[in-house]
């Protein structure tokens, strides 16, 4: 009868159970509970053997079902009932692989509060290690070449282990058993301090650092190497160190991120909620937009940051140390620093010192960097809090690569491509959704090569040969041409497009699984629309399977195509033209009409009158209200309108410029006459610009609510570039919900072009029965 009560389970795990310490957190609650047999790792995930009586079987599966290692996740369990083997005891058996390959690989993560106080314990033989790790925290993604992911697969390999060390590394007990990055001072990498263009090392380990701290005390600019590739460094207390990195780095007014030792600290400069705080101490360490405080609020004894790190707007990225380099850096530095992304224009993060020293020799004087390679680059995660929720701005570090399970198999392997700024790429396979971590606009040779090289990389991670691709309809998108070489060259593998914004409410669909048909508002800058335009400001009725683009904005010429993207007042300038022709503009005197001269105008007024590029992006339109309130005439970057107008926004005024909306047209009666009016009139320019620009907010709102309103549906998703305007995504949520509305935006995924490749493979897996 005794025999009877035993039984022997075979378990596979699927999620992300590899390189977090899930094996060792097996094995201690088994022998909690007297169960025998093995645990193991493979290419598909997770196996157990798991041998007890029933009791003791269900104690086991319960607690490692609900107490879970910190970044463990499991999408799914499947469990079988085998014949009893009689083992003696539970033992930690050596990884296997298979054919196929279905094990998920973590993202990197902060430092986590255990390693932190050894890294300060002096008593502790890591203390002031440079690198210090665990399976609770540290590299993963960045430094693995292949799974599974063991030492052998990783950056690490080269580094052997002192005894120390491979004891901790063998011993199921300790929290460092099989964490592939474990190294001490005695075994592992080696940081050292460089001057940048002679490549001349000036110092080692902790005088490194300390020299580090000491160059940016100074007012000199450094790199720093991070996880997933360098930071450029510059004290952010500085008004002469962060101008000369703009100058450097020719970036004028697009704002810089900071690092602060502390939340405290951070709260010196910024006012923030629940939500900011809950995000900014969370373990991915995240760049958090936040609110900045007003200047006359700091107290007389607080350092602020200088004005010139986020200029012109009233929000600022901030985030917390995320290794323990920057923690020990901060052991020396008392000021928050600038921490930018290590790169020229439009090309990845730089992840190698060679190629820093040779293409950012003229930007850092100096150079922090350790000797264990990033094998794939990845940038910080950028979010916001808005209506006590996550908004996802760049999946990235600590939240990439991201897995969704799906509730079936596919038969098929997709590959989709996303988009031309902001890239990312989705796979589709088995019944996993991967999105990789954001790669960036693809504007140039580098770019290009690092989202090849991305593709590469999840190819081999997980043996996938796509027979089918996805992409955007743009033909002048990079990814939609390397997808159309990439068929030419693989004859058997299918090619679909899917049309941009439709793609951004499918990307808010599959986060949230929404199988129902919605009313979507697809908001940004530009996208290829099905009648040959650009399209921008579309609201459509759509399910997984089909779209109809029931109304959009009405469309503006753009003079001189993308001159007009980056000039504000060219887009401004053809509002004008259509309001008024051009005889009446030129006796305009205002500041759009005043940045150009009479013959710019009359030269511009003809390429308007026969141009036949149009555009109705809404995106657009905030650059034409920035240029006729004089905020912005000429744009440094991307969405650089929208911020500024933002940063204008008054909640006391509740007046808002009158629109028509009919034959799936939405126009704006009274916009460029108003501005025109108000800006006139005997206010000071703070104040007619914070009009302006609430007013127009508001009108933004009252659209979406109208049209909501109206429709027969009650599920409304907003999604696009746009909807990075937290002020009027709060408030259009807000106003949908009074409704009575159901409102989904992105949480976990981008908002903007980031979340394009996963539109597309959520459209692909809804439709694969028609595709094949």
């Amino acid at each position: 009868m005794r025999h009877l009560e035993i039984e022997r389970y075979k378990i596979k795990i699927e999620g992300v159970v590899q390189g977090v310490g899930f094996r060792p957190f097996v094995y201690s609650i088994a022998k909690k509970h007297d169960i025998k047999g093995f645990v193991k790792n493979s290419s598909e995930g997770v196996f157990i053997e798991a041998e007890g009586t029933k009791e003791s079987l269900q104690k086991f599966l319960l607690e490692f079902k609900t107490s879970l290692p910190p970044l463990a996740k499991i999408d799914k369990i499947s469990l079988e009932n085998i014949e009893i083997k009689g083992s003696c005891d539970f033992k930690i058996e050596k990884s296997t692989h298979s054919d196929t390959k279905y094990a998920s690989i973590s993202p990197d993560i902060a430092i986590c509060e255990d390693c932190l106080r050894e890294l300060r314990d002096k008593n502790d033989r890591r203390y002031g290690y440079y690198l210090i790790n665990c399976t609770n925290c540290g590299p993963r993604y960045t430094i693995v070449e292949r799974v599974p992911y063991d030492r052998k697969n990783t950056s690490m390999k080269r580094f052997r282990m002192c005894n120390e060390c491979e004891k901790e590394y063998e011993d199921p007990s300790d929290r460092r058993y099989h964490a592939q990055p474990i190294s001490c001072h005695k075994c592992g990498p080696l940081v050292k301090f460089y001057k940048t263009y002679k490549k001349e090392i000036l110092a080692s380990n902790e005088e490194a650092i300390k020299l580090c701290a000491k160059s940016i005390k100074r007012g000199n600019i450094v790199a720093v190497k991070g996880l997933g590739g360098f930071h450029i460094v510059c004290s952010a207390t500085s008004p002469k160190s962060v101008k000369l990195l703009r100058k450097r780095k020719n970036r004028p007014t697009k704002p810089f991120a900071v690092m602060f030792k502390s939340i405290e600290e951070i709260k010196k400069v910024a006012i923030l909620t629940e939500k900011d705080e809950e995000l900014i101490l969370s373990k991915e360490k995240p760049i958090v937009i936040v609110k900045k405080k007003e200047p006359h609020k700091f107290r007389k004894r607080e350092l602020p940051i200088t004005s010139f790190v986020a200029p012109a707007i009233d929000r600022i990225g901030v985030f917390l140390p995320y290794t323990p380099l920057h923690h020990l850096l901060f052991e020396y530095i008392e000021c928050p620093i600038v921490a930018t992304s290590a790169n020229l224009s439009n090309e990845p993060i730089i992840r190698d010192i060679d190629e820093l020293c040779q293409k950012l020799d003229n930007v850092a004087d100096y150079v922090l960097d350790f000797n264990r390679d990033i094998i794939n680059a990845c940038d910080d995660s950028v979010v916001q809090a808005v209506n006590n929720k996550k908004e996802t701005l760049r999946l990235a570090r600590g939240y990439a690569p991201r897995y969704q399970k799906l509730p079936f198999k596919l038969k098929d392997k997709v590959l989709c491509v996303g988009a031309n700024q902001k890239a990312t790429i989705t796979l589709a396979y088995e019944d996993i959704l991967v999105t990789s971590p954001h790669i960036g606009d693809l504007g140039s040779i580098e770019s290009m090569e690092y989202f090849e090289r991305t593709i590469e990389s999840f190819k081999r991670f997980y043996d996938f040969e796509p027979n089918i691709i996805v992409c955007d309809k743009h033909p002048s998108y990079e990814t939609t041409k390397w997808a159309k070489e990439y068929q030419n060259s693989h004859s058997e593998t299918k090619l679909f497009q899917v049309q941009h914004h439709y793609a951004h409410i499918l990307s808010c669909m599959a986060e949230f699984d929404i199988n129902e048909k919605v009313l979507g508002f697809s908001f940004d800058g530009t996208g290829y629309g099905d009648d040959g335009t650009i399209w921008g400001g579309e609201v459509f009725e759509c399910d997984t399977k089909s779209y109809e683009r029931i109304y959009h904005f009405k469309d503006i010429k753009l003079i001189g195509a993308n001159r007009a993207i980056k000039e504000p007042k060219r887009v401004a300038l053809a509002m004008l033209f259509e309001e008024y022709g051009l005889k009446d503009t030129l006796k305009l005197s205002n500041p759009t009409v005043k940045s150009f001269t009479k013959i710019q105008i009359k030269n511009l007024y003809t390429i308007w009158k026969n141009t036949t590029l149009k555009t109705s992006s809404l995106g657009r339109v905030f650059d034409g209200v920035a240029s006729l309130c004089d905020i912005l005439q000429v744009s440094n970057y991307e969405g650089e309108s929208g911020l500024i107008l933002e940063s204008f926004y008054d909640g006391s005024i509740k007046d808002s410029f009158e629109f028509d909306i009919k034959d799936k047209e939405i126009a704006f009666k009274d916009l460029v006459q108003k501005s025109l009016a108000i800006m006139k009139e005997n206010l000071n320019i703070k104040d007619k610009k914070r009009a302006v620009s609430t007013m127009f907010l508001n009108t933004l709102t009252k659209i979406i609510l109208r049209i909501s309103k109206e429709s027969k549906l009650d599920t409304v998703v907003l999604s696009g570039g746009v909807f990075q305007n937290k002020t009027l995504l709060e408030m259009a949520t807000n106003e949908l919900e009074k409704a009575g509305k159901k409102v989904y935006f992105q949480q976990n995924t981008p908002i903007n072009d980031g979340g394009i490749s996963l539109g597309q493979a959520w459209w692909a897996v809804k439709n694969l029965d028609s595709l094949s």
